[in-house]
């Protein structure tokens, strides 16, 4: 019996060797902008391997599984095999969107009520174990940019590109804060989200948020998307032969 493919993309060119990009970062730094658009431009797959874990979450939350003030682990750990997640490629939104369970959550897992909890999630070293066979899965052929916590220093350990993009924290918030464009939430919420979940990330006992040693920082604190863009295609460009 075939192996199912965890996403459906209509450009993709499975004939093509292609690299594997891995960009790692705090918590709305614009990793995923970056992800996105690198993929856009070189014609690979963008995978978002947070929406992964803000699924789980999701789930996890309907269940009663999470709040605010507990996490049942155990049975979080018991529900993964009743979870059943891939992207599929919207022609609304001309992007790969996550699918739990048959049920497009794509809006749902953008919440702030979603954000405050998926770094608990994402701690439980069952939940890591699962989401990092499925991503290793999509990215196996290369041609592949996924962007998350680990994913050049577990996912991808030998990723011929590896990004750390950063930025400064008020940086992160307004852009967060703008984002969400919740009139019942204050900057001071957001900033605080960011601070707890960066603390939550660094110092996790699993798979913690760092910096590999052969990983190139991107600061785009005062860079436009643009520019940022053409700093990471250029930093392709020397790993990729140019095409005769």
């Amino acid at each position: 019996m075939p192996e199912k493919s965890v996403f459906l993309y209509p450009e993709m060119s499975p004939e093509t060797k292609k690299i594997t990009i891995a960009i790692d970062g705090y918590s709305s730094c614009g990793k995923s902008t970056l992800a996105k658009a690198l993929a856009r431009e070189l014609g690979y797959i963008f995978i978002d391997s947070g929406a992964m874990y803000r699924a789980i979450t999701l789930y996890s939350f309907r269940k009663n599984l999470v709040g605010t003030d507990f996490m049942d682990q155990e049975k979080i750990i018991a529900s993964l095999d009743d979870i059943e997640l891939h992207f599929e490629f919207n022609p609304l939104s001309s992007k790969l969107e996550i699918i739990l369970n048959g049920e497009n959550v794509e809006k749902e897992i953008r919440t702030l009520q979603i954000s405050q909890l998926v770094s608990q999630v994402s701690s439980i070293k069952e939940v890591r174990k699962k989401l990092v066979s499925e991503q290793r899965k999509i990215g196996r052929k290369g041609g592949v940019v996924m962007d998350g916590r680990d994913i050049g220093s577990v996912v991808f350990p030998h990723a011929e590109l590896k990004l750390f993009i950063t930025a400064d924290p008020m940086v992160r918030a307004e852009r967060r804060f703008l984002e969400l464009d919740d009139p019942s939430l204050s900057m001071q919420d957001v900033l605080q989200n960011l601070q707890q979940r960066d603390h939550i990330d660094s110092t996790r006992k699993e798979s913690p948020l760092v910096k590999t040693e052969d990983a190139i920082v991107i600061d785009n604190s005062f860079l436009t998307p643009d520019e940022q863009l053409q700093k990471a295609l250029e930093l392709v460009a020397d790993r990729i032969p140019a095409e005769k």
